[in-house]
C-alpha cells in the first residue's frame, strides 16, 4: 500500500531504505467507497491525505447547492482543505470519493514530527508546495482568460487521464462550465479528428 507514496518521494528526493521505512509509520490507511466522504464542510481537516489508489474531488457547494470543484486528486496526488489541516479551522471544502479510493492519512501532528525526524520530507513537501503554486498560478490564468473550448482543450491535452476517468458533469464544474459546453465542445472536436 505504500508503493505509490514511497515511489512519489523517490521522484522528488533522495530517500534511503530506513528513512522510507520510517515515514510509513506516520501515516495510517483509510478506503473509502465511491460518493464517501474524505471531508465535509464545518469539519475540521484532520489529516493529508495521499492518494494510493483511486480518484478523489475537493468543491465547495454554492447557496444553489451546485458544486464547484478546485481539484481531483489521483492516485499519487495529495489532498486537503490545507488551511483548516494547517490551522485547524473549519473546513471550506468537501472532499470525496469519485472512485473507490484508498488514501494513506498524516495527521498534523505526525506531519510535523515526521519533518524533525525525517528531514528530507521537509526537502519534499517544499519542492510539492512549489510546484502547486506554480499550477494554481496557471490554473487561474486559464480560467479568467482562456475560452471555453481553449479551458478544455488545454485541460484535455495537459491532463488525458482526467478526462478518460472523470464523468464529463465533473469536468464541466471544475472548468467552470455547463455540462452541455463540455459535450458540445467533445462533440465538436471528435468529429474534427475523425
Amino acid at each position: 500500500m505504500f508503493e505509490v507514496l514511497l515511489s512519489h518521494i523517490e521522484n522528488k528526493v533522495d530517500i534511503t531504505e530506513e528513512q522510507k521505512n520510517h515515514v510509513q509509520s506516520f501515516f495510517t490507511l483509510k478506503k473509502l467507497r465511491k460518493k464517501q466522504y474524505l471531508l465535509q464542510e464545518g469539519d475540521i481537516c484532520k489529516s493529508l491525505s495521499f492518494v494510493s489508489k483511486g480518484l478523489l474531488k475537493s468543491y465547495c457547494m454554492d447557496e444553489k447547492g451546485n458544486e464547484h470543484i478546485n481539484m481531483f486528486a489521483f492516485e499519487g496526488w495529495w489532498i486537503s482543505d490545507f488551511n483548516s489541516f494547517i490551522n485547524q479551522e473549519k473546513s471550506v471544502l468537501n472532499i470525496d470519493a469519485v472512485e473507490e479510493t484508498e488514501v494513506l492519512m498524516i495527521t498534523l501532528e505526525n506531519y510535523e514530527k515526521m519533518m524533525l525526524e525525517i528531514p528530507v520530507m521537509d526537502r519534499y513537501f517544499r519542492i510539492l508546495y512549489q510546484n502547486s503554486l506554480v499550477t494554481k498560478d496557471y490554473r487561474l490564468i486559464v480560467s479568467n482568460s482562456y475560452t471555453a473550448e481553449e479551458k478544455y482543450l488545454q485541460l484535455a491535452q495537459k491532463s488525458p487521464e482526467m478526462v478518460r476517468r472523470v464523468p464529463h458533469n465533473l469536468i464541466a464544474s471544475y472548468l467552470g462550465l455547463a455540462p452541455e459546453t463540455v459535450s458540445r465542445i467533445r462533440k465538436k472536436n471528435f468529429l474534427n479528428n475523425t
